[in-house]
């Protein structure tokens, strides 16, 4: 099915919300963003909402950040939250980690390789690589799989 990056934000954040899901407006607009680009953002969060842990108190040690295996689905915002305020971070123990790239291109902030297990996140993003993709989905919306979607939404 083709829904726009708006509507999938939208109804993700809603039935997130109803989950009490924190951050869920967050949560959505990542997701949506990955969609977008071309990433299985709604297959990540599915996967994610299947966890029992989706929250830990991010506390850096002497190699960084310890995510123990939680989602970024769950963590990206507050991840960046911290970069923002202690600089760059070495992230160890990550799960999804791809949920963290639209939130450091949002802000500049650069991210080594999300897919890895452990990466850094922080130093200057100069020009966003993503931007010309998502106009395109932003103006024709973007493929999703029906089955994913309704899981998800109903």
């Amino acid at each position: 099915m083709n829904q726009t990056l708006d509507a999938i934000e939208h109804a993700l954040a809603e039935r997130l919300e109803n989950r009490r899901i924190p951050r869920a407006a967050e949560i959505a607009w990542a997701c949506a963003w990955l969609e977008g680009c071309g990433y299985p953002g709604l297959s990540m969060l599915a996967e994610a909402l299947d966890d029992e842990r989706r929250e830990i108190e991010l506390a850096r040690d002497a190699i960084g950040l310890d995510l123990a295996n939680v989602s970024c689905a769950f963590l990206a915002p507050q991840i960046m939250a911290d970069v923002e305020a202690h600089g760059r971070a070495f992230l160890r123990n990550v799960r999804h980690g791809l949920f963290l790239l639209p939130f450091t291109v949002l802000t500049n902030v650069g991210i080594g390789c999300p897919v890895d297990r452990a990466f850094a996140v922080g130093g200057v993003r100069t020009k966003n690589p993503y931007e010309e993709k998502l106009a395109i989905v932003r103006d024709n919306g973007v493929e999703i799989d029906d089955a994913l979607w309704r899981r998800l939404c109903t």
